[in-house]
Parts: structure tokens; C-alpha cells; sequence
């Protein structure tokens, strides 16, 4: 439909007052909200998406892209929401206990709300004890650690073995990121999954969505 291919190819310049005016015209047009969602917003990120994987286009452009489908979302999600349609999928965020770096996990909240998740970001020296409650009191589908320091990657296994104890590991994907963080490490310690960048943190959180769909 040429209304969503627009909505999708403003998105990918990152045109936010384009993105939201013809957002609202589809919805006018009573084109269903998941249509919108998936076939010209989503659409348009996964293309940004591999764009920058590709080193085709650079942060500045994915952080518009992202920006333009939060103005999206703001027209949508209560219409989602009536729909009982749902957001894509619920993440909480954090960087773990006594690691006041945030930067890098910054990126990554803005980067997944910009690909339609719902994030919780919990900030900077999050204990333990809050990713696994805040996951359980939000049914959340991902719990997104970062560290920057080794001395504070041991909080990420405590995670896991609180989620083990509390029945949540399984139900709930566990992401593990940060700069002296490894994959070697995230297996080792029962996470679901290590990311390195951004990007690809939101491609590991769609993977994990695909897997259960």
C-alpha cells in the first residue's frame, strides 16, 4: 500500500513531522494499527537497521529513524492498546549494581523503543533484586543488563540465579552487554544471550520474539 511504503521511506530519513502526519492519516484511513505498525514502521527500521549493520548509514541516522517511529508510536500505541494489540514486546533495562556508565545502554533503550518495544529503563547501578522484580511485576519478555567495569559482571550471574529461583528463567530471555563483557562470559554464567552494540541488541531481542512466534 503507497501510504505505508511513504510512512516507511520518511521513517528511514528520519522525517518525524512526515512520520506522525501520515501516521495519522492511515489511522484516518482506518487502515488497522498492525498494518501500520509492521508494514510501513517496522518495515522501515529493519531497513535502517541493516543499513547501518552495513556501515551503509551511521548513528545520527538510525537516532532520527528511531525518533520518527516514537512519533509514530505516540499515534498508535493507545489505538494498539484499545485493539488489545501489543506493543512488540516488553524490555526492562538497566546498568548493573555500583556501574554508573549508561551511555552505551542509553543507546540501546532509544534504539529498541525506536523498533516498537516497550522499555523500563531502570538507569544506572540497578541491584539485582529490581531486574527480577520489575521483570515479574511487568511480565517482561527481556531483561537487558550492561556492565562496564569486570568488578560489577558478577551482578549479571546473581541475576540469572535470582531468575532461576523465582521461576523466571525460561519465561523470560536474558541479555547480557558491555565492554568487558563476552559471549564466552553470558554462556557461562546461563544468560540467554551477549550483545555487543546496539544494533544488535535490537536484532537479538527481534530473534528472540521470531523464536517464540
Amino acid at each position: 500500500m503507497e501510504l505505508l511504503k511513504q510512512i516507511s521511506f520518511n521513517l528511514q530519513n528520519g522525517f518525524d513531522e512526515a512520520v506522525a502526519e501520515l501516521t495519522k492519516e492511515a489511522v484516518e484511513k482506518q487502515i488497522p494499527p498492525d498494518e501500520i505498525m509492521n508494514n510501513g514502521l517496522i518495515a522501515g527500521m529493519n531497513i535502517v537497521g541493516e543499513k547501518f549493520k552495513n556501515h551503509e548509514i551511521f548513528l545520527p541516522d538510525v537516532l532520527l529513524a528511531a525518533r520518527a517511529m516514537n512519533r509514530a508510536m505516540e499515534v498508535l500505541k493507545p489505538l494498539l492498546i484499545k485493539d488489545g494489540i501489543p506493543v512488540r514486546g516488553k524490555v526492562v533495562i538497566g546498568s548493573v549494581k555500583d556501574d554508573l556508565h549508561d551511555i552505551g545502554k542509553n543507546l540501546v533503550a532509544i534504539l529498541l523503543k525506536g523498533a516498537g518495544f516497550e522499555v523500563i529503563d531502570l538507569g544506572n547501578d540497578v541491584p539485582a533484586e529490581k531486574f527480577i522484580s520489575v521483570a515479574a511485576e511487568e511480565n517482561a519478555h527481556v531483561i537487558g543488563m550492561s556492565a562496564l567495569l569486570t568488578t560489577t559482571m558478577p551482578v549479571m550471574k546473581k541475576v540469572v540465579d535470582m531468575a532461576k529461583d523465582e521461576g523466571l528463567y525460561g519465561k523470560v530471555k536474558i541479555m547480557v552487554g558491555g565492554a568487558p563483557v563476552s559471549k564466552e562470559f553470558a554462556k557461562e554464567i546461563g544468560a540467554d544471550a551477549y550483545s555487543y552494540d546496539g544494533a544488535n541488541a535490537v536484532e537479538t531481542i527481534e530473534s528472540f520474539f521470531r523464536e517464540d512466534s
